[in-house]
């Protein structure tokens, strides 16, 4: 099975973008292993030259949204949550959540060997989709794809003053709110690969969710969420 689903309106719906030239989304899926095969049509392209744009599209939008979400923070930290956001890992995992790999156009050899669920190779494929979805729809619709996929969840960043958790209690404590509860809702994937979906709650009333490769990160992410959303409904209040 060169070719998992020859009909991508399911990956369209996944995506929420229907295509004008659904020739840019078979592209995006396509793998070169697939254009080397006896499946492969003489002159069709690999999806390598769009990853090489959609890496440079979903760092623009990431840089974009993260001045816009953090804007006093120096350079360095802004640096640091980026290249997070745009791992390979991070990459990977939103390519699951597509269920990228099932729409993957690859040749024997690289079916045998388990292509559909390689990290390095569904990561290549998120971006080769940024790239596919920007040329058929322009920059909007790629956002919304980086927003739902990447940007809901930020990871926070590595260092003892970026505790979104502490920072949302100490919020709370100082508006004399009950204190954050994390509850763990769904655990996805293998023991040795796990997505973990956390939501925070105050009381009954549910702030925020998130997902991350740890229950520790899916916290630390739905904390950022629902304390980002509590400043802004104060600011807008004022």
């Amino acid at each position: 099975m060169q070719f998992a689903n020859e009909n991508l309106a399911e990956l369209e719906n996944t995506v929420g973008h229907v295509f004008n030239d659904i020739g840019l989304l078979t592209r995006a899926v396509t793998h070169s292993s697939f254009c080397r095969s006896a499946s492969g049509q003489a002159g069709e392209q690999s999806n390598e030259q769009m990853e090489f744009l959609g890496d440079s599209i979903l760092g623009f939008i990431v840089s974009d949204a993260l001045v816009s979400l953090f804007p006093d923070e120096s350079e360095g930290q802004l640096s640091k949550r980026k290249a997070r956001i745009v791992s390979a890992s991070h990459l990977y995992h939103a390519a699951r959540r597509l269920n990228l790999g099932h729409h993957l156009r690859l040749g024997k050899g690289e079916e045998k060997s388990g292509g559909r669920t390689k990290p390095g190779l569904l990561a290549d494929a998120f971006e080769a989709l940024v790239a596919s979805i920007y040329l058929d729809g322009g920059l909007e619709p790629a956002r919304r794809l980086v927003q739902n996929c990447l940007l809901e969840s930020i990871p926070s960043p590595i260092s003892a003053d970026s505790d979104c958790k502490t920072a949302l209690q100490e919020f709370l404590q100082g508006r004399r709110l009950p204190p954050p509860k994390y509850v763990v809702v769904e655990e996805k994937g293998p023991e040795h690969d796990k997505i973990f979906t956390v939501q925070v709650f105050i009381g009954e009333t549910r702030l925020a969710q998130a997902e991350g490769p740890t229950k520790k990160t899916a916290q630390q992410a739905a904390a950022r969420i629902a304390l980002s959303d509590l400043r802004s409904r104060q600011i807008e209040a004022k």
